[in-house]
């Protein structure tokens, strides 16, 4: 974890500079962020340009530094082009999830990498499940793969109950994104982490039930 590689540091430069045009600009802001009433009026420019916005610099640090952390882990297994694609289309997953849980609330917003970011994180959770991971809050380590279960399970909870100015449908998305797309990308792992696959998935098929059967 840690490594930077050029492609991470362009995607980093990338969010910061567009994220401090949003800052002191708030029509460059308001054109290009995540808003359901614009993409549903053709604006599909949203669904990419959102995910290099951000509310303040507390978020985008957070963003940035998850992303720094485990992109190299990805890159190291998958290659830089496959990192781009897992990038890019957790992006694309975590704002499509968006628009399907917000499909009649046209004023809804939201801007962030937060579903990039995610999606990055569980790909390096599926392609090295024995990691651990250290949270600030808890100064102990936690296998990687409890964390990924433990977290879908809160976001779960989080867009229940609409927990903070969180999009938790968005990073819940991201995750299914760097989910699906590593293992389309990378079969291997059916072999190697066929257990893992299976717990990961468990949450993914709960939010869906959930949602079949009216209950979020």
């Amino acid at each position: 974890m840690g490594n930077l590689d050029l492609v991470t540091i362009i995607i980093i430069a990338a969010n910061v500079i567009i994220s401090y045009k949003g800052f002191g600009d708030y029509g460059f802001f308001d054109q290009y962020k995540f808003n359901v009433g614009g993409i549903q009026r053709g604006e599909k420019i949203r669904l990419f340009s959102s995910g290099f916005l951000h509310a303040d610099t507390q978020h985008l640090l957070f963003n940035m530094l998850t992303l720094y952390f485990f992109a190299g882990t990805v890159i190291n297994y998958v290659g830089i082009v496959s990192f781009l694609l897992i990038y890019i289309g957790s992006l694309f997953f975590g704002n499509l999830l968006s628009v399907y849980f917000h499909k009649n609330e046209y004023q809804y917003s939201a801007v962030g990498a937060s579903g990039a970011v995610t999606g990055v994180l569980y790909s390096a959770i599926l392609l090295q499940p024995g990691m651990s991971l250290i949270m600030f809050f808890i100064p102990i380590p936690i296998p990687a793969y409890i964390f990924g279960i433990g977290y879908l399970l809160y976001s779960i909870y989080g867009m229940k109950k609409r927990i903070g100015n969180i999009g938790h449908d968005a990073h819940f998305g991201g995750a299914i994104g760097g989910y699906v797309i590593t293992l389309i990308l990378s079969p291997w792992l059916f072999q190697t982490n066929l257990l893992m696959i299976g717990l990961l998935a468990l949450p993914i098929v709960l939010l869906f039930v959930l949602k079949k059967a009216g209950k979020m």
